[in-house]
């Protein structure tokens, strides 16, 4: 049983609302109180959004949409890349929580877009920039690359999980940027 949850195009005013806060914000004025974290340990997390973003220690999605305890539902991977561990979250976030509104956050200057055009990783960082490459291409451009790996994440998420659109629930992806705070809705 999930609770009622804000249509996507709310959560996306929402999303968008909170960003601008955040541009000349010096602090996040979301709420992280007590109160909130006693009473969504009592009666669980109602998030309204859910957002896939890179481990990028510079793009903090509850600072980036203003956002307090419990608001969003945040899944963090290098590169923000989907496989089947990042989809089942996704899932469980949608299914579960009643989240309507899926977003892939990229970011300029990544590392994993970076790495999977000018580096020959190993080890396990090479199956995050092999699927990189998959997005990308012969991309050379690390800012048109970001773009073509969050489309890249959007439609895999979407046909893996069946959303089309027109559906209740949007999956759209996104690219911050780390110099001005800026998030680009693509």
């Amino acid at each position: 049983m999930h609770k009622e949850n804000l249509s996507a195009r709310e959560a996306m005013a929402r999303l968008e609302e909170g960003n601008k806060r955040y541009l000349s914000a010096s602090t996040n004025p979301g709420d992280i109180s007590l109160k909130l974290r006693k009473a969504t340990c009592e009666n669980g997390q109602s998030p309204y959004a859910i957002v896939i973003t890179c481990s990028d220690s510079r793009v903090v999605p509850e600072d980036i949409f203003t956002a307090g305890i419990g608001e969003l539902f945040v899944i963090r991977v290098a590169g923000n890349v989907m496989d089947h561990h990042q989809l089942g979250s996704v899932e469980y976030g949608v299914e579960h929580l009643g989240c309507k509104l899926v977003v892939v956050l990229g970011h300029d200057h990544c590392g994993a877009v970076g790495a999977a055009i000018h580096d020959e990783p190993s080890g396990f960082v090479k199956y995050i920039t092999d699927e990189i490459r998959r997005a990308i291409g012969d991309e050379k451009d690390d800012f048109r690359a970001s773009c073509l790996n969050v489309k890249q994440s959007v439609s895999v998420i979407s046909e893996s999980l069946g959303i089309k659109d027109g559906d209740e629930v949007s999956v759209v992806g996104a690219i911050y940027h780390i110099e001005d705070g800026a998030v680009e809705f693509l």
